[in-house]
C-alpha cells in the first residue's frame, strides 16, 4: 500500500515512546509523530546526544513536544528505571516503538551477563514493554480499537537465526555475529506475536473489555543509519558497502514511515495486528520460525522465568 506520514490525523493528546530515538529511523519516527502533535518520549542512552536530537527536531517543528527518557539497553536496571520514571510522569501511553538496536557487533557480554545483541535488541525491550503493558491496557479501555499499539522493529536478518530459531542452551552464540543478530531479531517478531495473542483484537482480553493492544513487527529495509559502524567482519562490511554502491539504501526519513504507519495510522486494520511488515507498510515475507507460535510461547516462558529469576519481571 502507499502511505505517507503527512496523512496522519492530529495526534494531540497522545503519548508515545520511541527507544533509540536520537538517531536513525528512531529519530524520524519521533519527529513525524511530534510533527502531528503527539507528546513523544525519546529513549536515549546518551543524554547529550538525546538533547541535541530533540533540539534538532524542534528546529524542524517548533511546536514539537518531545521529552528525553534516558535508558541504556546494556543495563537492565537502567531500562527498568526508565519505565518506572515514565510511569511516574504519565497516566496514558498510546504507542510504544521498540526501535533501539545494534547489528552484528563484536562479541560482548553485558554486566547483566547476557550477550550484547540479545540483551539490547530483545531482552531489554521485553523488560521495558512488560513494565508498560498494564498502563497500555488501561489506556485502551474506552478508546476505539487500534488506539493503543506496540511496534517491534526487527529485520529480514531474522532469517539468519540458528536452525532451531532460538538457541536456548546458549543464547550468546559466541562464534557468529550475524547468527546472534538474527536470533535477537527473531525474538522481536515472536515477542510481537505473543503480545498480539495475549492482548490483540482476537484475544480474550479484548473480548472481555480488559484492554486491547495492536502489535506489529517492522523490517524497515536497507536504510541509511549508524548500525553498520560496528559490524564485525570484513566480508560483512564489504557486502553492506556493495548495497550502497548499487543504490539499494533508502533515506532515513522514508525508512521510518512503516514505523509511523504501524504506530499511529488509521489505515492499519484490525486484521493486520501481529503482522510482519516491510517497506512501506506492506506485509512481508518471514521465516517459518517467525510464524511458529509454539516457539513464541516457549520463548515467552523462558524469558519470563529468566527475568523473574534475575529480578527484572515487574
Amino acid at each position: 500500500m502507499t502511505f505517507h506520514p503527512d496523512s496522519l490525523p492530529d495526534q494531540t493528546g497522545k503519548v508515545y515512546i520511541v527507544t533509540g530515538g536520537n538517531a536513525g529511523i528512531g529519530y524520524y519516527t519521533v519527529a513525524r509523530l511530534a510533527e502531528h502533535g503527539a507528546h513523544v518520549y525519546m529513549g536515549s542512552r546518551n543524554p547529550s546526544k538525546g538533547s541535541a536530537a530533540i533540539a534538532s527536531i524542534r528546529k524542524l517543528y517548533p511546536n514539537a513536544k518531545v521529552s528525553l527518557l534516558e535508558m541504556d539497553h546494556m543495563s537492565l536496571a537502567s531500562v527498568a528505571a526508565a519505565a518506572k520514571l515514565f510511569l511516574a510522569k504519565e497516566t496514558v501511553l498510546h504507542g510504544l516503538i521498540n526501535n533501539a538496536g545494534i547489528m552484528a557487533t563484536p562479541f560482548e557480554i553485558s554486566k547483566d551477563g547476557h550477550e550484547a545483541q540479545w540483551q539490547t535488541n530483545y531482552l531489554a525491550h521485553w523488560v521495558f514493554t512488560t513494565h508498560l503493558l498494564p498502563l497500555m491496557l488501561a489506556t485502551s479501555k474506552g478508546l476505539a480499537p487500534g488506539s493503543v499499539r506496540i511496534v517491534n522493529v526487527t529485520s529480514s536478518g531474522h532469517m539468519a537465526a540458528p536452525s532451531g530459531g532460538i538457541n536456548f542452551a546458549d543464547t550468546s552464540l559466541p562464534n557468529n555475529p550475524f547468527r546472534r543478530y538474527g536470533q535477537s531479531k527473531l525474538g522481536n517478531i515472536l515477542h510481537a506475536k505473543t503480545i498480539d495473542k495475549l492482548y490483540g483484537p482476537s484475544s480474550s482480553s479484548a473480548e472481555a473489555g480488559d484492554g486491547e493492544i495492536w502489535t506489529s513487527a517492522v523490517h524497515p529495509g536497507l536504510v541509511e543509519s549508524q548500525l553498520e559502524g560496528r559490524v564485525e567482519g570484513a566480508g560483512q562490511r564489504a557486502l553492506l558497502k556493495s548495497f550502497h554502491f548499487f543504490g539499494l539504501y533508502m533515506d532515513t526519513d522514508t525508512g521510518a514511515w512503516t514505523n509511523v504507519f504501524c504506530a499511529a495510522s488509521p489505515e492499519m486494520k484490525r486484521e493486520q495486528s501481529g503482522t510482519y511488515f516491510e517497506r512501506i507498510a506492506k506485509a512481508g515475507t518471514q521465516s517459518c520460525k517467525a510464524k511458529d507460535m509454539a516457539l513464541a510461547a516457549k520463548l515467552e516462558e523462558w524469558t519470563k522465568d529468566l527475568m523473574t529469576k534475575e529480578g527484572w519481571f515487574p
